[in-house]
């Protein structure tokens, strides 16, 4: 009776979901676009409802450089745990909350602009079968950004800007389905649009508009024995306001995990060449990320380069014997 409950509250939760979101206008790019690798390593920004599927906390902070801009994220992402008295002769008992926490600090300087801005995240879990195998989790990121605007002279008085300093508010809401193999999320980022009405120009200032978010993977298991695992998945970002490639559309995101270590590749520009590397060890792991430009020199173009420092801890032991998480 319960698995029949879950499904019907899951169906009728999709569909208004799925309602609500084809009605929010898209239009314009999230807040970070930079550093790239976020998208690999805390993905939580594109989906709070990431936040919490994990039975690990992790710490995770992300710093690159491209040029003469610099990007850095640090994100922290949680499932709380509860604690019941034992039996007699029997310790404590923790056990994982339906509850998760995140959240994240971010930092863009690319001239003329500078952002920076925090996010808190909270997120509900709720098991869809008998055995909590499969999850389907909510997520609502309340976020506040401030923007600093450098002056801008030009010979055309028309583009000449002033500084310009502004803090504002804004808020995500995300769904994520999650499996021992498969997992699916939509979001919705900065619900609250754009503070600023359009100048005489009709153009924004600020790069911030409501967006959309489908990402959807698989883990195909290709040695039990030597716990290799490749994991592809794909992110669909439609503009519907600006006519756009099928390239710009679809990201796909390809990870193959061999015990404590990960590689991959993200194709977050298709004019680049873009490849990722992680090691585990046995409570942090370091990675990097690069972006090598596929038709012009280095020295033309700058390159993408991203690092990345985590620290993955429970204080729930696993039933496995294994001294890594992903």
């Amino acid at each position: 009776m319960a698995g029949k409950s879950n499904t019907s509250v899951l169906k009728s939760v999709l569909f208004i979901l799925v309602i609500i979101f084809s009605l929010i206008s898209s239009y314009g790019q999230q807040i970070p676009d930079y550093p790239v690798s976020f998208r690999v390593f805390s993905p939580l920004v594109l989906n709070p409802a990431i936040a919490g599927s994990k039975d690990f906390t992790s710490i995770d902070f992300i710093s690159g450089w491209l040029g003469k801009s610099s990007s850095q994220i640090l994100s922290l992402n949680s499932r709380l745990i509860t604690s019941s008295p034992g039996y007699v002769m029997l310790p404590t008992i923790r056990k994982f909350s339906s509850f998760g926490i995140g959240g994240y600090l971010f930092n863009e300087k690319k001239s003329p602009a500078q952002n920076m801005g925090f996010s808190a995240i909270g997120s509900y879990q709720i098991p869809l079968d008998e055995k909590s195998v499969y999850y389907l989790s909510f997520g609502v990121a309340v976020k506040g950004i401030y923007n600093i605007m450098d002056s801008i002279n030009s010979p055309d008085p028309g583009l000449r800007t002033p500084e310009k300093r502004l803090f504002y508010p804004n808020l995500d809401l995300g769904l994520y389905f999650y499996g021992p193999k498969l997992f699916a999320g939509m979001s919705a980022i900065d619900l609250l649009g754009n503070p600023e009405d359009p100048d005489s120009t009709g153009v924004f200032r600020l790069p911030v508009a409501r967006h959309f978010y489908f990402i959807t993977g698989y883990k195909f298991i290709l040695s039990e024995a030597y716990d290799i695992v490749l994991e592809p998945s794909l992110i669909f970002n439609k503009n519907r306001y600006r006519n756009q490639k099928m390239s710009d559309i679809l990201r796909p995101l390809v990870k193959l995990y061999m015990q404590g270590f990960c590689l991959g590749t993200y194709f977050n520009n298709y004019d680049n060449v873009s490849f990722f590397f992680q090691y585990k060890f046995p409570k942090f792991y370091l990675g990097t990320f690069f972006e090598i430009p596929r038709n012009s020199p280095y020295f033309i173009k700058p390159l993408n380069v991203e690092f990345t420092l985590g620290i993955n801890y429970s204080t729930i032991k696993p039933s496995s014997r294994k001294t890594y998480n992903w």
